[in-house]
């Protein structure tokens, strides 16, 4: 049984809310306002004058008492139809009468008179605990006043809702108009606050003001206190299963947790000003990068050519933020993927705000550097000119020569060992404060973040291409084309999510060396870092073990999953129908997961993408009550028992969600559950609870009984 106390001054909805808040969950309702209109109806009935200055208020104490105790008094607890019986009479419409109204305060204001509706109020509240009461033990939702401190002081839920006295004296009036009441809530406030108090909660008690809130809202707050509570309840209930046999220190940690998962940081993506590096290939810009942003986030070797897309960065420098990108080797007169290179290398320039030009010192003044400036100048941004490699002061000779360009004072840095870094910085920032708008953000944190993985060459970048309605990453027939994780804010049907688009996981990644090596690197941490992963498989090749080792890495990363068959429009009948055949052999271990037919080079069924990402995403999420879980479990159990074991069956004691983002249950049991046996739970969960697109973890703690002293 749950019981829920609301309390609170006149005005603030309390009948209104209560009455659909027991709707909600199948409760009691219980006015505990309306017995105290009854009450004085009654002593109105009986002809007592309660406007007389010398009330006698044992002879209306008297009255009440036998009001209740000699059967007159009968209270509906029908949230959908409250009546207020008298000697069978419907008395619910003349309680709310005027004159009952002007009346009623005096009437409760007398202390032993409210002593005898607390202890028929007590009575009703109890009543709902049997299997035969209206709610079937389900429990009851009373409001009124003192319910809270004096009438249900051990309510499971206790609420003080409470509202400003010009919103609550607004809505009198809207009711005033409609029949409903006419006492003044000022006088209403002052005739109640001498014998109790309900403008201040008392400990224990919640607090919600509904001033800026509608009902709808109001009883959205109410349900989710209710739910809390019966959560805690049948938490405490199931787990008392477990008493009596030996706990571990981590089972009682479980215990006393909630397990829910931490709230994700939703600040809100903030312009900033775009910094972007550029200069022939292999002069340093990745490492300068990685220098600015003080880890090791951009792929770095030595050979030209390593960096291929256009890559962003949120950085900040002495209290600035800014976004940083970096871009891949820009040459002229190049063909193939180094001319894709280079125009993404140009997006860059045109998108931001300021530049940093990057020569070689070493190597001195090229004509590839003269090239490149006749590009910057054309572009009208600040350009600032960096001259790595410039290690120790006997070089700041090599500097000198690049004052030739044109370009202003060369800065000497060292990217490898943050030589003259933070002048090269002061400037930059300076160069973003004098340009003529900012126009980046900040990577909203709270977005749900999605990596598109799969093996080289399956098309992850011609999906995110494809989404983002523009040539954002490198696209090449040359199989690992992508070696950093390119981020990408893109809005999907009014909605922005973060794409991650990774290099493609080789096949034997212990005999990988170089930058492919830390692109794989970087492509795991890119799915530990997401919500969901986009597993691409190439549909005009056959499945190959490296596409379902790919597919694994993923599921046991634990992240949500939808599975997607690029290039689909390519097969034919007998194509399709191969994968078919396949999806019921190698794909068994996923069978939970969605999956999208598309051809991300066409846009052909990306419309399809949206749905099962946020069907995936909802079942991440997903949480089970306690109560729900264990029912749930306590029905398979007894209809599919554990086989017997050595004259032993094990038994499940007791379960809960430990966490979910992905959901993970743990089991007490009184033996070892077989893994065939864990399968059908997790089938059994599945069916019953949905979890489509989402790993399921199930640990089983075998907990044996206490041992008697």
């Amino acid at each position: 049984m749950i019981t829920v106390a609301i309390d609170g001054p006149a005005g603030v909805g309390k009948s209104t809310v209560s009455k659909a808040l027991a709707k909600h969950f199948g409760l009691a309702y219980l006015d505990t306002g309306a017995m105290y209109r009854a009450c004085t109806w009654w002593c109105l009935d009986q002809g007592i004058d309660l406007d007389s200055v010398s009330v006698d208020e044992q002879h209306i104490t008297e009255t009440v008492g036998d009001f209740f105790t000699e059967g007159h008094a009968d209270f509906g607890v029908n949230p959908d139809n409250p009546t207020v019986l008298a000697d069978g009479k419907d008395i619910t419409e003349q309680i709310r009468s005027h004159e009952v109204s002007a009346h009623v305060s005096a009437v409760s204001g007398i202390i032993p008179v409210r002593n005898v509706l607390i202890a028929a109020q007590q009575a009703y509240i109890a009543a709902e605990s049997s299997k035969d009461s209206y709610s079937g033990g389900e429990g009851i939702v009373a409001e009124g006043r003192d319910i809270t401190t004096v009438v249900a002081p051990q309510a499971d839920v206790r609420v003080l809702l409470t509202a400003r006295e010009e919103v609550r004296a607004a809505r009198r009036a809207g009711q005033s108009a409609q029949g409903v009441g006419q006492d003044d809530v000022r006088a209403r406030d002052k005739a109640d606050s001498k014998v109790t108090s309900f403008l201040s909660a008392a400990d224990g008690v919640t607090t919600v003001d509904n001033s800026d809130m509608n009902a709808e809202q109001t009883l959205d707050a109410l349900i989710s206190l209710v739910e809390d509570a019966i959560e805690k309840k049948s938490y405490e209930e199931y787990a008392a299963n477990l008493n009596g046999y030996e706990l571990e220190d981590d089972d009682r940690d479980l215990l006393e947790s909630d397990g829910s998962a931490s709230d994700e940081d939703t600040r809100r993506s903030r312009q900033v000003g775009v910094l972007a590096i550029v200069g022939r290939p292999n002069v340093g810009k990745s490492t300068l990068v990685n220098r600015i942003l003080g880890r090791r986030a951009a792929v770095v070797e030595d050979t030209p050519g390593v960096t291929r897309d256009r890559v962003g960065y949120d950085a900040e420098w002495a209290g600035h933020d800014f976004r940083l990108v970096d871009t891949g080797g820009w040459e002229s007169d190049v063909e193939g993927i180094e001319s894709a290179i280079a125009s993404q290398a140009q997006v860059a320039v045109t998108l931001a705000d300021a530049v940093v030009l990057v020569v070689d010192g070493q190597v001195g003044l090229t004509a590839s550097d003269e090239r490149i400036v006749k590009m910057l100048r054309a572009s009208g941004k600040p350009i600032l000119l960096a001259v790595n490699k410039v290690d120790d002061s006997s070089g700041e000779y090599m500097a000198a020569e690049f004052w030739k360009l044109g370009m202003g004072e060369p800065y000497a840095i060292s990217a490898m060992h943050g030589r003259g870094i933070g002048e090269l910085l002061d400037a930059a920032i300076a160069g973003l404060a004098s340009a003529e708008a900012t126009s980046g953000y900040l990577t909203p944190t709270g977005l749900r973040r999605v990596a598109l993985v799969g093996r080289p060459n399956v098309g992850k970048s011609s999906l995110l291409n494809q989404l983002a309605h523009e040539e954002r990453a490198v696209v090449n027939e040359l199989a690992g084309t992508t070696r950093d994780p390119v981020d990408e804010v893109i809005d999907i049907a009014g909605e922005d999510w973060l794409f991650v688009d990774t290099a493609g996981i080789k096949r034997r990644m212990h005999k990988v060396s170089g930058a492919d090596y830390y692109s794989s690197l970087r492509t795991q941490a890119a799915i530990e870092r997401s919500e969901l992963a986009l597993v691409l498989f190439d549909s005009s090749q056959p499945i190959s073990d490296q596409d379902l080792k790919v597919m694994s890495q993923a599921v046991d990363a634990g992240r949500a999953i939808v599975l997607i068959f690029n290039k689909w429009d390519l097969l034919d009948d007998f194509g399709r129908q191969r994968l078919e055949r396949l999806w019921e052999t190698e794909f068994e271990r996923v069978t939970w997961a969605q999956r999208v037919n598309l051809s991300a080079l066409t846009g052909w069924h990306t419309n399809r993408l949206l749905s099962a990402m946020e069907t995936a995403l909802v079942s991440w999420d997903k949480r089970i009550p306690t109560g729900r879980l264990n029912a749930f479990l306590g029905q398979i159990q007894a209809a599919h028992p554990h086989p017997l074991r050595g004259g032993k069956q094990p038994r499940i004691l007791f379960a809960t969600q430990a966490s979910n983002r992905p959901p993970r249950f743990v089991i007490f049991a009184t033996g070892f559950l077989e893994h065939g046996y864990r399968r059908f739970i997790e089938r059994s969960l599945r069916e019953e609870f949905g979890f489509e697109g989402t790993p399921i973890q199930i640990s089983v703690n075998i907990r044996e009984k206490r041992r008697k002293k």
